[in-house]
């Protein structure tokens, strides 16, 4: 059987108040003081932090050169973007103030549109009613034309058969009058 090797052969002395400080944290943290002593270790080697410096300067410095990088990332993003949107967005609040009372313009001369279409349109009805009577009207002159040329055609073949003494020269001469009179109605 081999002797077992014990790797813990290093040993640090301290005073008893620091035992008692250390036991105080180990019991409060749930820890060997032991392996309370070796994170200590491991906690001071990763972060690079002096032990003696107890108002942590080295925390301080990266927290203060943090901030001012936050704080000029911070300033670029506003000269960069929030300045030229702010700016924007009052020019858009002008162009739609202009656009609004360019529309209530268009809006006010489509109502006058409107209207002058409707009295355009009362007045085409008009004409047409007057265009339709005139047509009816020719219609009727038209009628009453046909109706007199065939009472006046009826008249002349009468005359002539009853008689009258008259020449066929004024005959002929009497019955054209009165046909171009007829055609002139």
């Amino acid at each position: 059987m081999k002797a077992r090797v014990d790797e813990n052969i290093k040993s640090v002395r301290f005073s008893t108040e620091i035992d008692e400080r250390l036991a105080i944290l180990s019991r409060k943290l749930g820890r060997t003081k032991r392996m309370l002593v070796i994170q200590m270790v491991d906690y001071f080697y990763k972060s690079k932090k002096d032990p003696a410096d107890l108002n942590d300067e080295v925390l301080k410095k990266e927290l203060s050169s943090g901030v001012n990088r936050i704080l000029s990332f911070i300033r670029k993003q506003e000269s960069d973007l929030l300045v030229p949107i702010y700016s924007m967005s009052s020019e858009l609040i002008t162009l739609t103030k202009l656009l609004g009372s360019i529309s209530k313009v268009i809006a006010e001369g489509q109502l006058k549109g409107n209207e002058s279409n409707n009295e355009n349109l009362k007045q085409i009805k008009t004409l047409d009613n007057h265009l339709k009577q005139l047509l009816t009207k020719v219609g009727e002159k038209e009628t009453l034309k046909s109706h007199f040329g065939k009472i006046l055609e009826h008249y002349i073949t009468q005359r002539e058969t009853l008689g009258w003494s008259v020449s066929a020269v004024k005959n002929e001469e009497l019955a054209k009058q009165v046909r171009n009179a007829l055609d002139k109605l």
